[in-house]
């Protein structure tokens, strides 16, 4: 599979300096010089109608323990984190909203923001002292605009909090079971998380592997 992709600008740092990272018999995988993001190029993706159809399948619900379970592994040190009585978005909550349960389970007031199903634009206009984006950032088709958005919807000392698997290396993304979703487009290394951590003066923790804490300046 060949493409002329390398010369797609980066979506979320806007660079023009990317290099072929790996292909396979589905998609070409470019990664960003600058920003170090491996990302998919439009021509790969999937139409909105066959992406809907897709997380469709999802079974995740507020009464699954397992997906409780799951989730508790942001939940857990966002909550040692916060103040009493906060307020936060769940951005890109899904058909089953599951996380703003648990948080408002311990007293916090969570909105819901989904681009499928809970598409409420007016969430752009409020400010939060947290925000969650759990198995998320790998579906972003505009992630740089995502990104402005959710920082700007922070106030000052408020948490981003970010639940996605990291690319290694070549090798272990060729075998990657991630990569074989055709909604995961947007693929983040520690190296991508620390650009956005200095691009937008926050401080950031790699709480686990996968458990990424953001906060605001």
């Amino acid at each position: 599979m060949k493409t002329n992709s390398p010369k797609t600008p980066c979506p979320l740092c806007s660079r023009e300096k990317v290099d072929l990272f790996f292909e396979d018999k589905n998609r070409t995988y470019l990664s960003c010089i600058y920003c170090k993001l491996v990302f998919v190029p439009k021509c790969f993706w999937l139409n909105a109608e066959d992406e809907k159809a897709t997380y469709d399948l999802h079974e995740n619900n507020s009464q699954d323990q397992g997906y409780r379970k799951f989730l508790s592994r942001l939940c857990v040190p966002l909550m040692e984190r916060l103040n009493s009585k906060q307020r936060g978005l769940d951005f890109g909550c899904g058909p089953g909203p599951t996380l703003s349960v648990l948080l408002e389970e311990r007293g916090h007031q969570v909105d819901l923001y989904d681009t499928f199903y809970f598409n409420d634009l007016k969430v752009f206009e409020k400010k939060y002292d947290f925000i969650c984006a759990t198995e998320v950032v790998e579906h972003l088709h505009k992630p740089n605009k995502d990104f402005v958005s959710l920082f700007k919807m922070l106030r000052r000392d408020g948490w981003l909090g970010i639940m996605t698997k990291l690319v290694l290396d070549k090798k272990a993304f060729s075998k990657w079971h991630y990569i074989f979703d055709m909604t995961h487009i947007c693929f983040y290394s520690r190296s991508t998380f620390e650009y956005l951590a200095k691009r937008f003066n926050a401080e950031l923790e790699f709480v686990e592997n996968d458990v990424i804490l953001f906060k605001k300046k």
